[in-house]
């Protein structure tokens, strides 16, 4: 098991954290997606899955739902 977080901005309602959590899941290895929506700020975005992941895939599938990753401090 790999865990990975991320840092997404834009989100600002549950339907942005559907459509994050959505394409994320879509990642193949993919277990779990965990969300702590933060409107209008970074949200962070927990990961888990069975191998590390690609950051090219996950950049991809945040930027497919329509957000962006945030640089990670």
């Amino acid at each position: 098991m790999s865990t990975t977080t991320i840092d997404v901005t834009g989100m600002t309602c549950g339907h942005c954290v559907s459509a994050v959590t959505s394409e994320l899941s879509a990642i193949p290895g993919v277990t779990k997606v965990e969300v702590d929506l933060h409107a209008g700020g970074i949200t962070p975005v927990t990961i888990t899955s069975a191998a590390e992941l690609d950051p090219t895939q996950v950049a991809a599938a945040v930027d497919e739902a329509g957000y962006e990753l945030a640089p990670r401090a």
